[in-house]
């Protein structure tokens, strides 16, 4: 992040200022460099980790100490209750114009081993947390009146087919359907929504994760070499900015040629 963010301000705002953002799963990675670009161009940023609050608390301080504005906000997103209480934390902002719904996981398990508890794990965070969180936020958008953005960070796994993944595939297929259908439904409040799906990206894997899956070893990139979490926040935060108001309803694919629409 720049540290001459606030004397950049002096000569002209930034492109997000004035706008609040929710970023779940933000702790690290992907997340992460979500919520310190939107900062870095102005929003004020509540920052969502599921239980890691020494993670989230270093991304407010990191946005802090570049002279932007950040808040912890700790909790499980796919608990009902959750996201009623950051809204109320968002509320204290101004309330939230962007929404970025990244929070999931992505356990491996073998369809015959998995149980329905995995199975509903799974989807109840990247598809009944982001249907949670619109519930929840959209209203505060609508309130605004300024129109809005919803992104949705789905996955290649979903596209290309993924052994032993079949929920994480169902969750993110799901949470693009969502996107599309919203899309059409929030249009006339000037709300954008879109799913971006990473493919390859280099990012730290927590020990949940397991090893890589198939299709990362299988499967060539053309471009050779892996994404970096800097290249997909700068496409959230060309989704969710002035330039991206006439993209809605996409599923934007950003994976070096791994898989092609």
């Amino acid at each position: 992040m720049r540290n001459d963010m606030q004397n950049q301000e002096g000569r002209h705002a930034l492109p997000l200022q004035g706008r609040v953002a929710l970023v779940t799963g933000a702790g690290k990675n992907i997340g992460r460099a979500i919520a310190l670009t939107l900062a870095r161009d102005g929003a004020s940023v509540l920052v969502n980790g599921r239980s890691d609050r020494a993670a989230v608390e270093s991304v407010v301080d990191e946005i802090a100490a570049a002279g932007g504005r950040a808040v912890a906000a700790v909790g499980d997103i796919s608990d009902p209750e959750v996201a009623p209480r950051l809204a109320i934390e968002a509320e204290k902002l101004g309330g939230v114009d962007i929404l970025v719904s990244n929070a999931g996981l992505r356990r491996q398990t073998s369809f015959l081993d998995m149980s329905f508890k995995e199975w509903r794990e799974i989807l109840s965070v990247s598809l009944d947390g982001a249907f949670l969180l619109g519930k929840a936020f959209i209203p505060q958008m609508i309130a605004k009146g300024k129109g809005g953005a919803f992104v949705g960070l789905s996955g290649i796994s979903t596209h290309v087919g993924t052994p032993n993944r079949c929920h994480v595939s169902a969750s993110k297929a799901g949470l693009e359907g969502l996107m599309r259908a919203l899309a059409v439904e929030l249009a006339p409040h000037r709300i954008t929504c879109n799913a971006l799906s990473p493919g390859a990206i280099e990012t730290v894997r927590g020990t949940s994760a397991g090893p890589a899956p198939v299709h990362r070893l299988n499967r060539p990139i053309p471009l050779q070499r892996f994404g970096t979490v800097d290249e997909i926040a700068a496409m959230v935060r060309l989704l969710v900015g002035p330039e991206g108001t006439f993209i809605t309803g996409q599923t934007i694919h950003v994976n070096g040629g791994e898989f092609l629409t």
